[in-house]
């Protein structure tokens, strides 16, 4: 498989490879944003694709170019849920057998929707319990059964094929936009975009979007290689790789791209955003660029901005974990642990002299002691103005209870969240 970096040629390539196999999504302009950041905001509708997200465009223009005898090996690759869909989908298009690894993380939504467009010819193997364990697994197999690799960012074929969403963009809007905000997680889509961009229009600022607790390529741009992450934080499951791929990495470094992140309670308060106010089911990766947006990414007034929304394969059980999430980052929702007297009266005192008017609690677990004067409590509360919190510390700081605030950082919190 090439190693040398790709280039715009071979996106164009791609493109005509692709025709009538993806979707031309559309680019909508979304008033939120554009009001909210002062500049003209255009979404790129990835989530819109048959398979949900913009990873058929590499995973199919790798496997459609594969000779007969690697066809007749078959395919293997890891996929975090979005890429095991776009080889699922290809797999079944161009009739080859194929393996797809994926970690325990990938919500049952995505698994099940990669077998029912392989069908027969794909198999689905859960292992591991974050993407790369999955990639070890999936590489030990291709070795064993010297069948065909097809990585999700680190291969030349899949970087054009992502690439290709540039090419669209320009279509769409007549013109090249001043900045493109896209979502980062092994760098395969940033990758294409800005290969796209810096060789048909260099004016155009290419900004990458990671997620705070997943920050690879961030890590890697300031050691000035790959590094591999010792903490990771799962959460925006598409985007959650510990190690950037190497070739992306050259690519990104090369073309001097800006890569920054953003909180994944920011996520949260944007997909939120997304569904509700503009009717547009994201999942976390595919909330990434925007969410950047609306959490302060610096764009000048009147720019032209276009932000990737990737993928909506969101499973819909996860909301309620989503809206805790927002509630926290935005600050409306504080846990405590509170040791009350024991004896009779003590939880009203705590009503009525240190929750505010608009203060609600949301989580009371409290065991009594019989054998202490205190009895600790696990407390959650959701204030009504975020602003509220200095004076409900205070009031807790005179009451004759004893409270310790639960550090969101901790991994106590956690469970909580």
């Amino acid at each position: 498989m090439r190693t040398d970096l790709p280039t715009a040629a071979d996106v164009d390539a791609a493109a005509a490879r692709l025709a009538g196999v993806v979707a031309h999504t559309p680019v909508q302009l979304n008033v939120r944003l554009s009001a909210m950041v002062g500049a003209e905001v255009w979404l790129k509708r990835e989530d819109l694709q048959p398979v949900r997200s913009y990873k058929l465009r590499g995973a199919y223009n790798l496997i459609a170019q594969l000779n007969p005898q690697e066809r007749a090996r078959g395919v293997i690759c890891a996929s975090a849920g979005n890429h095991g869909q776009g080889v699922a989908f290809a797999c079944h298009r161009l009739g080859i057998n194929g393996h797809i690894f994926v970690p325990t993380t990938t919500p049952r939504q995505k698994r099940d929707r990669m077998a029912a467009l392989g069908g027969d010819l794909v198999t689905v193997v859960v292992t591991g319990d974050t993407y790369d364990e999955a990639q070890a697994a999936a590489a030990q197999e291709a070795a064993a059964n010297q069948a065909v690799v097809v990585p999700a960012f680190d291969a030349a074929p899949t970087i054009a094929g992502q690439g290709t969403v540039a090419a669209e963009i320009v279509a769409d809007l007549g013109q090249a936009p001043e900045v493109v905000v896209v979502p980062v997680g092994g760098g395969g889509l940033l990758s294409g975009v800005a290969t796209w961009f810096a060789e048909h229009y260099p004016a155009t600022r290419v900004v990458g979007v990671e997620p705070a607790g997943a920050a690879c390529t961030v890590a890697a741009l300031q050691r000035g290689e790959p590094v591999t992450l010792d903490r990771l934080d799962s959460f925006v499951d598409g985007a959650a790789v510990r190690r950037v791929g190497d070739l992306t990495f050259q690519v990104i470094q090369s073309r001097g791209l800006e890569v920054t992140t953003v909180a994944e309670g920011a996520v949260c308060t944007e997909m939120l955003a997304l569904y509700q106010t503009d009717g547009i089911i994201a999942e976390p990766a595919g909330a990434l660029a925007s969410a950047a947006l609306a959490d302060g990414l610096a764009v000048e007034r009147g720019q032209t901005v276009v932000a990737i929304v990737s993928g909506g394969n969101n499973d819909v059980s996860r909301y309620s974990e989503i809206v805790e999430r927002s509630l926290v980052h935005e600050g409306h929702k504080h846990y405590f642990l509170v040791n009350f007297p024991q004896e009779p009266g003590a939880l009203r005192r705590f009503l009525d002299e240190v929750l505010g008017p608009d203060d609600d609690i949301t989580l009371f677990e409290y065991v009594k002691r019989s054998n202490r004067e205190l009895g600790p409590a696990l407390v959650g509360i959701e204030l009504g103005n975020p602003a509220d919190l200095e004076g409900l510390l205070a009031r807790m700081a005179a009451s004759p209870m004893t409270v310790e605030p639960i550090d969101p950082q901790s991994p106590f919190y956690r469970f909580l969240v």
